[in-house]
C-alpha cells in the first residue's frame, strides 16, 4: 500500500522463488505486452526483487531523464557492474557525466568515415566465403561480423584473428549468462557447471582487455583507431581515463557494438522476409546505390528506405529492451509513492507496441518514418533517453544500414526451419536464424 492510499496492480503468475522471471525468460514479448492492462505501474518479481514496470511513455520518460530522483544504482547494477564494470552503459549518473564529457570526441562526426570503413572492410571479409545454396545461421553469423567491426574499430591492428575469436567466444558466454546472474543471485553462487563456465569467460575476458590496454603503452604503438582516441581524451580537470575506465568501456562498447547491431541486423531480415514487397523495394535501392559493391559512408543519405527499416525495426525489436533505474529518494510517479530504494523497469518493447501511440503498432511499416519519430516523448527509446541515451547511436544506425544494405544488394536470404525466436538475454536477441543463400546480381 502506497503512502497515498493507492495500490499497485500486482500482476499474476508469481512463483515461489522466482517469481515473474521464468515468465519473462520463456515468454518474455507476451509477457511484456500484457503488463499495460495493470496500470501506468504494474508490479512484478523477478526473483527477490520486487519491480515496477512503467507502462506509459510519459512515466518511462520520467523515470529516464530525471537523474535526481531515478538512478542505475541498487543491488542489481551491484551484480551487472561486476561483470561489465563502471561503463557508460551501468555507471551511475554522476560517473556517467565524466565518462561521456571525455568519450564524446571520439564519437564525433569526423571519425564517422573511418568507423564505416572498418564496417565495410568486415563485411566484406564476412561474405568473402559465402556461396549460393549455402545454409547459415544468420544470427551467429552476424554476432561474428558486428563482433568483429567492434574490436577493429577499437582495437584495429592490435588484434590477430585468435585473440578475436577468444573476445568473442567471451562476451557470447556472458551476455548469456548476466541476466540470470542478475536476477537470480542466490542461484548465481552455486557451484554449478553453467555458473563455472560464466565464472571462466569473465576472468579471460577481463584479462584479455586488460593486456590490450596495456599494449598501447609500448612505444609505436599509436594507431587511428578508437582506444587511441579514448587514451589521449582529457576531462574538463585535464584527467585521462583509468586503465581500469577504460576496460570498462570495452565491455559497453563491444556490447553496443556487437550484440545489439548484429539483433537489429537479423530482426529486419525476419521482418523483411515476411513482406516481400518491402524486401523488393530495399534490394532495388541497394542496386540503385551500390550496384553490387559494399555500402560506405557516402551512400548512407541515398540509402533512404533501407534506413527506414533499420529505425522500424529498432522499434519492433529495441535491443536495449529493458533498463532498469532505483528511486534515490522518496518520491512520487504515476500516482503512485515510492520509497526510496524502489527499482523501475523501463521497456522500450512494450512501450513500441502500444496502439494507442503507434498506429498499428503489431505491424512493419517503414514508410510510417517518412514524417518523422513520434510525438509522444517516451514512446520510441532505443537508445535510451536523457544525459544516459546512447553515445553511439549514430555509429549503431549507420552500422546496421550498411550490413543490410550490403548483405541484400548481392543476396537473397530464405528463412529455413522453424519459426525465429527470441533469446532472453542482455539483448533482444534472436535465438537462432537459419536462413539460405542465393546470389543475385546488382540487376535482379
Amino acid at each position: 500500500m502506497g503512502k497515498s492510499g493507492t495500490q499497485f496492480t500486482r500482476v499474476p503468475g508469481n512463483r515461489p522463488l522466482v517469481g515473474h522471471f521464468l515468465r519473462l525468460r520463456r515468454e518474455p514479448l507476451r509477457f511484456l505486452e500484457s503488463l499495460p492492462a495493470y496500470g501506468d505501474l504494474a508490479r512484478i518479481r523477478l526473483g527477490p526483487w520486487h519491480v515496477l514496470v512503467a507502462c506509459h511513455p510519459d512515466v518511462a520518460h520520467e523515470v529516464l531523464t530525471d537523474f535526481r530522483r531515478f538512478d542505475r544504482t541498487g543491488p542489481v547494477y551491484d551484480t551487472v557492474r561486476q561483470a561489465m564494470g563502471t561503463g557508460l552503459a551501468t555507471a551511475g549518473y554522476h560517473d556517467h557525466r565524466r565518462q561521456r564529457l571525455v568519450m564524446q570526441p571520439a564519437f564525433r562526426r569526423e571519425h564517422l568515415n573511418g568507423y564505416v570503413e572498418v564496417m565495410r572492410k568486415q563485411v566484406t571479409t564476412a561474405t568473402t566465403d559465402w556461396h549460393h545454396g549455402q545454409t547459415l545461421d544468420l544470427t551467429e553469423a552476424m554476432f561474428e561480423l558486428t563482433t568483429n567491426v567492434a574490436l577493429a574499430t577499437l582495437f584495429s591492428s592490435h588484434l590477430d584473428e585468435h585473440q578475436t575469436r577468444k573476445l568473442r567466444t567471451a562476451l557470447d558466454i556472458f551476455l548469456s549468462g548476466l541476466t540470470s546472474q542478475a536476477a537470480l543471485p542466490a542461484l548465481g553462487r552455486l557451484p554449478t557447471p553453467r555458473n563455472r563456465r560464466y565464472a571462466r569467460a569473465l576472468a579471460d575476458w577481463q584479462t584479455q582487455v586488460r593486456r590490450l590496454i596495456e599494449s598501447y603503452a609500448e612505444p609505436g604503438t599509436g594507431q587511428d583507431d578508437l582506444m587511441s582516441r579514448l587514451l589521449a581524451a582529457r576531462d574538463e580537470n585535464g584527467r585521462a581515463l583509468s586503465h581500469q575506465e577504460l576496460s570498462d568501456q570495452v565491455a559497453v562498447l563491444l556490447l553496443a557494438g556487437g550484440e545489439t547491431t548484429s539483433s537489429a541486423v537479423v530482426w529486419a531480415i525476419h521482418l523483411l522476409s515476411g513482406r516481400p514487397d518491402i524486401r523488393a523495394a530495399v534490394q532495388s535501392e541497394a542496386d540503385t546505390v551500390l550496384g553490387g559493391r559494399t555500402a560506405g559512408l557516402a551512400d548512407l543519405p541515398r540509402l533512404e528506405l533501407t534506413g527506414r527499416v533499420v529505425k522500424e525495426t529498432l522499434r519492433l525489436f529495441p535491443p536495449g529492451w529493458l533498463t532498469l533505474r532505483t528511486a534515490t529518494r522518496d518520491t512520487t510517479l504515476g500516482g503512485h509513492w515510492l520509497e526510496t530504494g524502489s527499482m523501475v523497469l523501463v521497456s522500450p518493447y512494450l512501450l513500441h507496441r502500444r496502439e494507442d501511440f503507434h498506429h498499428d503498432a503489431a505491424r512493419f511499416e517503414p514508410d510510417r518514418w517518412l514524417t518523422g519519430p513520434p510525438a509522444a516523448r517516451g514512446s520510441y527509446l532505443p537508445f535510451g533517453a536523457g544525459a544516459t541515451k546512447c553515445i553511439g547511436e549514430e555509429f549503431g544506425e549507420a552500422e546496421a544500414t550498411v550490413i543490410l544494405a550490403s548483405l541484400l544488394s548481392r543476396w537473397n536470404l530464405t528463412p529455413t526451419g522453424d519459426p525465429v525466436t527470441c533469446s532472453a538475454r542482455l539483448v533482444l536477441s534472436p535465438a537462432s536464424f537459419r536462413v539460405r543463400l542465393s546470389a543475385r546480381s546488382a540487376t535482379s
